[in-house]
């Protein structure tokens, strides 16, 4: 008997890249077994060979590249039959785009830029969009003259003019390319027929799961990690985007995020800090359920420091080097430390090219600071269980998290842990098993490493408690168990509805 299907989206991770979703993405495939799994992968680029070998638990992967100079169907088939492909290229002509795409696409816009927002209209919007798009074609549709006109004549009448005298003809320009690539998914039809979707965050890989819940009536569950809103928030305030472009970004991912939260039937968090902001962007409460990370304590397991730095006071990190992370605060850091060890090693093991303007930026850092010699970017390894075993203790410097890996990894292996408090730090890392400091707090993360590595007794201490919370609270059998009950119970959902339905039929 055919087990049970889940359409696993995930948006530039797993299982093409590296990080603490694609960590968490791959023990979910791997260990849980009530369930097959179909990935959905959305990607910035067409992505050669996946980066992890695929649990036979994977019956299928769909990659959905968003921002190739093609199309995603010029690279990749997606099963719809040539003939129905040339027939919407055909169909799809002026007067159609302007009789039924442009009034949905209209009514978009303005719920976008609208402050009388009803979330219900939203979900209206997108089903009469995937409904438009099983007929006619994408690209023709949106690069059709009436798209650019509505746009152009709609956002007139709500930030063009004095409330937003900045906006030049190319700001604009880049908007409807941003809402064309955004909406890319809407253009992949065939979406395969699975018991759930489960989506791994609140952002715009909801529209696939929504053409599967308006084609199957497919059950949506969320798991929130980092909570998409606020990240996006942050990384629109840091950038350099004029005021129009952060505007839309702004707007359109909110109105994005609402929708995840309303249609999703379950909202998972990895930590309760995740709900307090679902709840601003209007979730039920009803729908929440906390499921912490886990790992195998057979793996990250306490271990002999190597013998070439026995005698060297160490820092390790496992992190991709950009903004994100805010290395510059670790970098800081180092230097307090510097000053009353003059010996200690920062050893930072990660992918150092993700953003190579930020990198450099961190090594113009280090040579400013004089710390060539003290922090070290050690590049990508497979194997954190050992890099950890490196370190008298692992530090964190984010500004954004969910419920991050590395701190729990960290005290699996006995290794006691300096962390900035964001997302769900505190739920894992409690004052007994390291020290939390605020965000870009780098005198109080430098005199907290200083502590640590100052103090033996203390770093024992707080590795023996360290291991023996992960025991009790964040193991892998326990979160693969919890969500394979999480699977269950939706599905046990699903099956009443449609013996209701049948009944009232």
């Amino acid at each position: 008997m055919a087990k049970p299907s889940v359409l696993l989206i995930l948006e530039g991770t797993y299982p093409y890249n590296g990080g603490g979703v694609s960590t968490w993405a791959h023990h979910l495939c791997n260990k849980v077994n009530n369930v097959d799994f179909k990935l959905y992968s959305l990607n910035a680029s067409f992505e050669d060979e996946p980066r992890y070998e695929l649990s036979k638990n994977i019956t299928e992967v769909i990659q959905v590249p968003l921002w190739t100079p093609d199309e995603p169907y010029d690279y990749i088939s997606y099963g719809e039959e040539y003939y129905k492909t040339v027939a919407k290229k055909e169909w799809t002509n002026d007067e159609i785009v302007a009789q039924k795409f442009i009034p949905i696409f209209r009514s978009l816009l303005e719920f976008i830029y609208s402050d009388d927002q009803e979330i219900e209209d939203l979900d209206i919007i997108f089903h009469q969009l995937w409904f438009y798009f099983e007929d006619y074609d994408y690209k023709d549709t949106m690069r059709n003259r009436h798209v650019w006109t509505t746009y152009r004549d709609t956002l007139s009448k709500f930030i063009i003019g004095e409330r937003n005298p900045d906006a030049s003809l190319i700001d604009i320009t880049i908007g409807l390319r941003w809402i064309y690539r955004f909406l890319i998914p809407l253009s992949i039809v065939n979406i395969p027929k699975v018991d759930v979707v489960h989506l791994t965050l609140s952002g715009f890989p909801v529209i696939p799961a929504l053409i599967a819940n308006f084609k199957h009536d497919t059950k949506i569950m969320l798991t929130e990690h980092g909570v998409f809103i606020r990240e996006r928030l942050l990384a629109i305030s840091n950038s350099e985007y004029p005021y129009f472009l952060k505007s839309l970004l702004i707007k359109f991912s909110e109105a994005i995020a609402r929708l995840a939260y309303y249609k999703a039937d379950v909202i998972v968090s990895v930590t309760t800090f995740n709900q307090k902001w679902e709840k601003w962007y209007g979730a039920d409460p009803d729908k929440f359920k906390i499921i912490y990370n886990g790992i195998d304590p057979d793996v990250f397991k306490p271990g002999p420091k190597p013998a070439h730095l026995k005698d060297i006071p160490t820092v390790v990190a496992v992190a991709r080097v950009f903004e994100l992370k805010d290395i510059f605060t670790m970098i800081g850091s180092c230097a307090v430390v510097k000053k009353t060890i003059p010996n200690v090693q920062y050893l930072v093991y990660g992918d150092n090219q993700a953003v190579p303007e930020y990198t450099n930026e961190c090594l113009d850092l280090i040579d400013e600071l004089g710390l060539q010699e003290n922090f070290k970017f050690m590049g990508p390894r497979k194997d954190p269980q050992n890099i950890f075993l490196e370190g008298d203790l692992s530090i964190l410097t984010s500004i954004s998290e969910g419920f991050p890996y590395t701190v729990i990894e960290s005290m699996g292996c006995g290794i006691p842990v300096v962390s900035t408090e964001v997302g769900g730090v505190k739920e894992a890392l409690d004052e007994s098993c390291g020290f939390t400091c605020k965000p870009k707090d780098t005198e109080g993360i430098g005199n907290a490493v200083t502590k640590l590595l100052l103090d033996k007794d203390l770093r024992k201490s707080m590795g023996k408690n360290a291991r023996e919370r992960v025991l009790k609270n964040f193991t892998l059998n326990k979160f693969v168990s919890e969500y394979e009950t999480v699977y269950n119970n939706l599905m046990e959902s699903k099956k009443a509805n449609q013996k209701l339905a049948k009944v009232e039929d």
